[in-house]
């Protein structure tokens, strides 16, 4: 917990002084509650969105998704596309430097690229294609492919997790699929490592050495020009605490309040709640598909077919306004995201037991792994237990922080060994808005997200969306993607809802976007 202190002036003048000075420094830190701890500082290594969060802060992109989520240059000058469509050609701004002080070259982008490549799903969908990456001079490089890609790039510029950071060669060269521990970036902000304690704190500073473009900021493109000399990170993992924090001044930005703190919120004059993202989020189980005994498609759909994502909702968020039923795989509210598997998901309990017992459920322990200290998150495990076990499931239901969930989800091994059956998350709607970009949708075995799904159908289903720029061929193989989704059940949709954000009246400048950005936000 933050600590306030008094400052004693020996003298009148002392006395008139001091307040203006402290006043002065108040105004240039700004202190901040993530929604969670900050364990781990790879951003390829691992999906989760606090280090996703982290990544914007100290990294630079390519490209940067404006608010109406078009790509636009960010590192780059601009880029030059070959005829045949199958060469891109970037060229880097002047005057990028890591935050060592050394200059950004084009060899730092290409072992950046194939770092990401590895992991990340539009990043293996390029690497598949990929004849060469190569830097043609300091400041140029280009990625020559065998056919044309023209999504290259919203890729290079997305928002969501994996998102492609520039990171120094050496960074770049490194296994991606070992976590890397290096800092040193060439974003808006420096990570003041000496000053982290996980669990506590994390800090960053403005990096004097950024140089940002010249156009106004929107979104993730844009100048990100920093207002404030430091950003820090308060890890307070008890909501009410976190509020109290809020209310009493001693922070200033609280990302994730929870939901049955809002009305409490609300009425302090000096606290606004706004909501940063339109859409919303998509909740979901995620089933480990490796182990027993979601390994078997029945189960999972005998699952899927006891879910009622009006009690998932109601829990998450107490208040309607901020829920809305989406039994999709894709996120509701646009083009191609739409609620239509009522008929798979009826929450019909007796159903989905006999379901269970039809698909040969044999009393195995199901392990879901839950974070106590994101609220809507667990309160999504506590949900899934108790419907489990109503099921006739046996459960163990393992509590612990989300840095820790994030750890032991990336174990393959057997839940018994270290493993786990279910976890639950939920993702920011402009990642699972297309099969583009939808991680959870993967379905490609090892390389795919955490939980392994394998299913070709499903790959080559969205390998021929990405192909086409059809309409009317698209919305038949969305169609087709739902069906097969609905089938084999790589997670399960809980419904939508909106997550507000709160800080006080001082703090200005505060994006409404999926990511929270610290560029141009300011105190008075």
């Amino acid at each position: 917990m933050l600590k306030r202190r008094s400052l004693l002036a020996a003298t009148t003048a002392a006395a008139l002084a001091r307040p203006a000075i402290a006043q002065r420094a108040a105004a240039s830190v700004l202190r901040f509650i993530p929604h969670s701890n900050l364990a781990a500082v790879d951003p390829v290594a691992t999906s989760g969105y606090i280090v996703r969060n982290y990544g914007f802060m100290v990294y630079d992109t390519l490209y940067g998704v404006d608010t109406e989520f078009r790509p636009k240059p960010q590192m780059v000058e601009g880029h030059q596309l070959s005829a045949d469509g199958k060469v891109w050609s970037f060229r880097l701004r002047e005057g990028l430097r890591f935050h060592d002080n050394a200059p950004v070259r084009g060899v730092d982008c290409v072992a950046s690229i194939r770092r990401w490549g590895a992991r990340d799903t539009m990043g293996q969908t390029i690497m598949r294609i990929v004849d060469d990456i190569r830097a043609t001079s300091d400041r140029d490089f280009e990625i020559r492919l065998q056919r044309p890609f023209p999504l290259m790039l919203d890729a290079l510029g997305k928002l969501s997790t994996q998102a492609l950071f520039v990171v120094p060669e050496r960074v770049g060269t490194s296994d991606p699929m070992v976590p890397n521990t290096e800092t040193v970036g060439s974003g808006p902000f420096r990570f003041v490592r000496e000053e982290w304690v996980p669990g506590s704190r994390a800090v960053f500073a403005k990096f004097d050495g950024y140089v940002p473009r010249s156009e106004p900021p929107d979104g993730a493109a844009g100048g990100k020009r920093v207002l404030v000399e430091r950003v820090e990170w308060h890890i307070i993992p008890d909501p009410a605490t976190a509020s109290a924090a809020l209310q009493t001044g001693e922070v200033d930005w609280y990302e994730q309040p929870a939901f049955d703190l809002l009305p409490t919120l609300a009425r302090n004059r000096d606290i606004r709640i706004q909501i940063s993202d339109p859409i919303g989020s998509l909740a979901m189980i995620r089933f480990n598909h490796l182990h027993p005994p979601f390994d078997k498609p029945a189960v999972r759909r005998a699952v899927m077919m006891a879910v009622n994502q009006t009690d998932y909702l109601a829990a998450i968020t107490g208040n309607p306004q901020y829920a809305t039923l989406c039994r999709s795989f894709l996120v509701c509210g646009t083009p191609i995201g739409k609620d239509q598997g009522e008929a798979k998901m009826p929450g019909d309990l007796a159903a989905a037991r006999r379901a269970l017992a039809e698909a040969g459920y044999a009393d195995e322990t199901v392990v879901i792994i839950s974070p106590t200290d994101i609220p809507a998150t667990h309160t999504m495990g506590q949900v899934t237990a108790d419907l489990l076990r109503r099921l006739g499931m046996n459960v163990d239901f393992v509590a612990t922080d989300w840095g820790t969930v994030l750890a032991r989800r990336a174990n393959r091994n057997p839940p018994d060994r270290g493993g786990w059956n279910i976890f639950h998350t939920s993702w920011a709607g402009p990642d699972v808005a297309t099969p583009v970009i939808h991680l959870p949708l993967r379905t490609h075995g090892a390389q795919a997200w955490a939980g392994w799904p394998t299913d070709p159908v499903l790959e080559e289903l969205r390998d021929r969306f990405m192909d086409t720029a059809d309409a009317d061929q698209q919305a038949a193989l969305i169609a087709q993607i739902q069906a097969r989704a609905f089938e084999t059940v790589p997670f399960v949709p809980l419904g939508q809802f909106q997550q507000p954000t709160a800080f006080r009246r001082t703090v200005q400048g505060i994006a409404k976007a999926p990511v929270p950005f610290f560029w141009g936000v300011s105190k008075s």
